[in-house]
């Protein structure tokens, strides 16, 4: 038997039956909100997504969803006014997704929120965020997904001058854009 097709350590599996029954508790509130979750996970996504990564397509490859599932879920986000969608400024024949200020202040109150503090407080915040990164990446390499990482951990991304009187800003090789600080700090669909 190859190493990948080995059983799971007791371990392993009482992690991801823990991590199943936090997501379940989470859901459970994000249903309380009046929210699907996937709602829920497409707010989140636009949220934390660069200008070039709030398409449907972007957050369907995300969401590991189809895109007409995207679409009623967008649909449904856009009549609750959390949403909108506007022409791209970059190709018109795409749209791009934003937050409205209702959606933004719907996520102040995120029960993902409340889960966080939970990890702060066990003081293994570090450990168990690098565990999961290495199990998402497997899985993802496992199911031929997209990492969606941050910016500034791209191979295409190239910091600016900070201390240069010109203040040039980041720059995405890939895309040949300019970044913001606060773009380079935000999940990138184009990520390498």
């Amino acid at each position: 038997m190859k190493k990948s097709e080995s059983l799971p350590s007791g371990m392993a599996l009482r992690a991801v039956l823990l991590l199943e029954r936090l997501s379940r508790l989470v859901r459970a509130g994000d249903h309380a909100s009046g929210l699907a979750p996937a709602q829920w996970e497409a707010l989140r996504y636009l949220a934390r997504a660069n200008r070039f990564s709030r398409t449907p397509a972007a957050l369907a490859d995300y969401l590991g969803a189809t895109r007409g599932t995207v679409s009623q879920t967008l649909i449904a986000l856009e009549d609750k006014e959390l949403v909108r969608k506007t022409g791209s400024s970059r190709d018109r024949r795409s749209v791009e997704l934003s937050l409205t200020s209702g959606g933004v202040a719907l996520l102040e109150h995120d029960a993902l929120k409340d889960l966080a503090r939970d990890i702060d407080a066990s003081g293994e915040a570090d450990g168990l965020a690098q565990g999961l990164q290495a199990a998402l990446h497997q899985a993802l390499v496992r199911r031929g997904g997209r990492a969606f990482g941050v910016c500034r951990t791209c191979r295409h991304f190239r910091p600016g001058g900070r201390g240069d009187k010109a203040g040039k800003p980041h720059h995405c090789t890939l895309l040949d854009e300019p970044l913001s600080d606060a773009d380079a700090s935000l999940v990138c669909f184009e990520h390498t």
